[in-house]
């Protein structure tokens, strides 16, 4: 695997890291490429998620905490310069296998560090039955895209504050909460985390390619999508119906509809879901025009919604837009 590094050592925005996952992708030959990265504190949330559910917009303004959103699925996570970002981009086209087999990576690579980690659920990495590590996915043209957070250490009160209520009970008891259920792998190992990302780097790459400075230029020209108001905040599209689930394997889903006559007349499903397919094509437009019935909904659909949303079955879907949970 080759190892894609920058010229310099200047401190840049989590976005810019996202910007160079994309241009290593349509600009790098290899078949596998990685890189590490660490950010100032910033909040991240999935591509189909909206702000305001995800994130505490006042407690990262008061913290100066920034705030971004990812092309790619799943939840909302804090960073900063004591956890470490991984990305990993190949030529595979098979996203599912792709992000099965980084995991598993990662994961391998701590157990040679004497770490009992798992590779489990939909995306994460666990010791001791706790998360150090969760991960996302996409897919451009001919290459696919993971990246994902490492916990070695993280500011906890930060963490919680920025996805949770800024009332200071709630984070208190927050902080305890999620303290319970992650793992920070300083408490793991004894090496530092400098030592930590040189050891990753060793075991997981054979070569290296440094980047110019006019790579640079032209991955901060990507950047600029991320920084725009309407990529990160998005657009809030009128509903008369909504309708929320949780599905083991899946994660939560909320269906705003626009409904007239019992017509679906427009559709956005947000949630901390991963996208493998085309959910526009698959999914939201085979359903515009159609009445909101179980009949219409079945016939419109395709059998097999897993090869759009992981892990995701017709029935499941059908059970939350109908309201029959």
């Amino acid at each position: 695997m080759v190892y894609v590094s920058l010229p310099d050592t200047k401190e840049r925005r989590l976005v810019f890291y996202l910007a160079m996952e994309e241009y290593v992708a349509q600009n790098i030959g290899s078949d596998e490429c990685f890189f590490m990265w660490q950010s100032r504190p910033t909040v991240i949330f999935g591509r189909n998620q909206l702000i305001e559910n995800e994130v505490n917009q006042d407690y990262c303004r008061n913290h100066g905490i920034e705030m971004y959103r990812r092309k790619s699925g799943g939840g909302c996570v804090y960073s900063d310069k004591s956890n470490v970002m991984f990305s990993y981009i190949t030529r595979s086209e098979n996203v599912n296998l792709t992000f099965n087999k980084y995991v598993n990576m990662v994961a391998l690579v701590l157990c040679k560090l004497g770490v009992d980690a798992k590779a489990t659920g939909r995306n994460d990495i666990l010791i001791d039955g706790r998360k150090v590590s969760g991960n996302a996915f996409y897919h451009i043209p001919g290459k696919s895209i993971v990246h994902g957070t490492m916990l070695y250490d993280t500011n906890m009160q930060n963490m919680v504050g920025s996805i949770t209520p800024s009332n200071e009970k709630l984070v208190s008891k927050g902080v305890e909460s999620v303290r319970q259920h992650i793992a920070l792998l300083k408490d793991y190992i004894s090496i530092s985390i400098d030592e930590f990302m040189a050891f990753v780097r060793n075991q997981l790459c054979s070569e290296e390619i440094c980047l110019t400075h006019e790579d640079v230029k032209r991955i901060e020209e990507i950047e600029k999508e991320y920084l725009t108001d309407e990529f990160i905040y998005g657009n809030n599209p009128r509903y008369t119906i909504c309708r929320k689930g949780r599905i083991d394997g899946v994660g939560e889903m909320e269906m705003r509809i626009e409904i007239k006559n019992n017509t679906i007349k427009k559709l956005n499903i947000l949630g901390d879901y991963f996208l493998v397919g085309d959910l526009d094509h698959n999914i939201i437009s085979p359903l515009i025009g159609k009445t909101l019935t179980a009949e219409a909904i079945s016939n419109a659909l395709p059998d097999d919604l897993s090869q759009t949303i992981l892990n995701l079955t017709k029935k499941e879907f059908m059970n939350i837009i109908l309201n029959n949970q």
